[in-house]
């Protein structure tokens, strides 16, 4: 496969993260080398405090519409990666393939949020919980709409059928390897690799580029 096989890449950043994450500089740099260009739609806008699934979602199907005609290509990490299996299913073969980093396969499933109970009902009380952004390098508020929003998607039990890769660290704090496991282990379509890192992959950007690499037909 050429380069001129690669349509177009899209990254999807993560929770209180951003299109400048370190990941997303990183892939976007490797593509440039390539003459590619990746597109790294910013979730945080217009601002974190309103942020949903179904508002990333919308935002991810209009910039797709508006790179013009032909299959591209997912890249999604943690709670991007969410979206990306999403959006995968959803959009059928406007996705040709699909990369996911750390995925949170779990998220917002009763018994396997981050949050325990108690601060969700809290949350809920509140109307707003502050979580640390890490593009802002500080805490902003996240309204409860993202929890309620949030329990309308599953994409553990989405019909994922497009060619796909998952790198999982072993030591993740945020995302289980066993629920990835579980998680790719009916889908034949996907290829899991399971790293000596944690939740950030970062000391394995290297060997995760070389993968992706020839699984975009980068390489010869």
């Amino acid at each position: 496969m050429s380069d001129a096989a690669v349509n177009k890449v899209f990254y999807l950043h993560g929770f209180a993260s951003s299109a400048r994450s370190t990941k997303a500089g990183y892939v976007a740099d490797r593509l440039r080398e390539h003459g590619l260009a990746l597109h790294c739609p910013d979730f945080n806008e217009p601002d974190f405090t309103t942020l949903t699934m179904t508002r990333m979602m919308a935002r991810l199907e209009q910039e797709i519409s508006d790179a013009g005609p032909g299959a591209v290509t997912l890249i999604g990490s943690s709670l991007g990666g969410t979206l990306a299996i999403l959006a995968a299913a959803r959009l059928g073969a406007r996705v040709d393939r699909v990369v996911l980093l750390a995925p949170a396969v779990m998220f917002a499933r009763l018994g396997h949020h981050l949050l325990p109970p108690e601060r969700i009902e809290r949350w809920r009380l509140e109307g707003t919980m502050p979580f640390f952004h890490y593009a802002y390098n500080e805490e902003q508020p996240l309204a409860y709409a993202f929890y309620e929003d949030s329990v309308r998607y599953d994409a553990f039990g989405a019909a994922l059928w497009q060619p796909t890769l998952i790198f999982q660290g072993l030591h993740d704090r945020s995302v289980d390897h066993r629920t990835v496991e579980q998680f790719a282990r009916t889908r034949p379509n996907i290829t899991l690799s399971l790293l000596d890192d944690d939740h950030q992959l970062t000391a394995s950007l290297p060997a995760i580029w070389g993968a992706v690499s020839a699984f975009l037909g980068l390489v010869a």
